[in-house]
Formats: C-alpha cells, structure tokens, sequence
C-alpha cells in the first residue's frame, strides 16, 4: 500500500496538484474525491453523467480524510514513509505506543510514527502521520488528540 501512496504522491506533482486531478495507478484512480461531472447540450436540453462516488478501504471507523486533502506537509511526509526516509527527525520512525487508544488496538509495535513539518516552526509541531503494520495510515493534527485515516480511492 505504501508502495501505491509513493506511486500517487509522484503522480500528484508531475500531474499537478488541486482541483479534479486524477492519477490512475494500476487500475486504480487516486485523486479528488470530487465526482466529475458532463453536460452536453442539445437545443433546449442539458444533460449531467456523474461517475460513481470514490469508494474507499477503511482500517477503522475514524473519520477518513483523502490524500489530497492533507497538507502538502503531509503528502511530503508520506513520500519519505515509503521511501524509506531519510527523515527530519530522530524521533521519526519509532513506536507509536497509541497510549490515547484511538487507534485500533493492536500489540505494541504495530504503529510507527512520523512529523508532518508545519511551516514556521522551528521544532516538530503537532502533526504527524501514523503508519501501521497493515498498510493503515492515520493524520493528526493537534498531537494525538484526534485522528482522520488517511484513505485512497480504490
């Protein structure tokens, strides 16, 4: 899955970012969740075709949020998750103990966590992304005291 969101993030940049942009990856379509939308017109007709809504997979009942509604922080910090780093910070990578239990509980180890850099601060902020053993990926943004899953358009 990583694998996927470093395929998507390298996408994103060289397709542009914003707006209805679309990456297809693997048969797979990453981009807005935004439905595209057609008209055609004939004299006194207008005609809207709506593709299907974006459907995603979930790792839990947290509120989702797609990768291209993150910050450009974010989508940073997930193209060095999956590409192994280097990292900003030596805290990058370790354990996320998940001590809050908002997150699905699983044994100590499966979650790792790493800065998402906020512009203008001069020490790690309170965003982060948390990566689990499974593929799961989760945004803060106030340092653990809520959490979106981080989802991609299947």
């Amino acid at each position: 899955m990583l694998a996927g969101v470093f395929i998507f993030v390298a996408g994103y940049f060289i397709g542009g970012a914003g707006g209805n942009d679309t990456v297809d990856v693997g048969g797979g379509s990453f981009g807005s969740q935004e439905s595209a939308v057609t008209t055609s017109q004939a004299p006194e007709t207008t005609t809207a075709v709506i593709d299907e809504p974006a459907t995603f997979q979930q790792f839990s009942d947290l509120p989702p949020i797609a990768v291209t509604e993150l910050p450009l922080e974010a989508i940073d910090t997930l193209d060095l998750i999956s590409s192994g780093g280097p990292y900003p910070f030596d805290r990058d990578g370790l354990t996320f103990q998940n001590r809050e239990g908002l997150l699905p509980d699983h044994p100590r180890g499966h979650y790792q966590e790493f800065t998402v850099i906020t512009p203008g601060l001069d020490h790690r902020g309170a965003k982060r992304i948390v990566a689990g053993a499974d593929g799961e990926l989760y945004y803060t943004s106030d340092h653990y005291d809520s959490f979106r899953e981080i989802v991609i358009e299947d």
